[in-house]
């Protein structure tokens, strides 16, 4: 159930990553309290999931699912580019959630 919680609050991560764009600089009032209230309950989960994970791999993948689903949405919403080697780093980033998962306890 840790795991689960943990993929939430990532996924939620990816969300205020992106509103924090859209906020432009908390400029903007209904995106900046969407991020806001996202990025609490990203927060929130994270702390949930720490219950019983250990820290170290639970902030690790909690980010890299923030990262790669946060350059991934760059990439098709904003137009940011897609090079082969930007590719390859978030497969990286990927495999590292991976094995975090398969090797890091919890």
């Amino acid at each position: 159930m840790a795991w689960l919680v943990l993929f939430v609050a990532g996924i939620l991560e990816i969300g205020w990553a992106i509103g924090l764009k859209y906020s432009e600089g908390f400029t903007r009032p209904l995106p900046t309290v969407v991020t806001l209230v996202v990025a609490w309950a990203s927060f929130f989960l994270l702390s949930i999931a720490m219950r019983s994970l250990p820290v170290g791999t639970a902030y690790a993948v909690w980010t890299g699912i923030g990262a790669v689903g946060t350059a991934l949405l760059g990439i098709v919403l904003f137009g940011e580019p897609a090079t082969a080697a930007r590719l390859a780093c978030i497969a990286l980033i990927v495999a590292g959630i991976v094995g975090l998962k398969v090797f890091g306890g919890g």
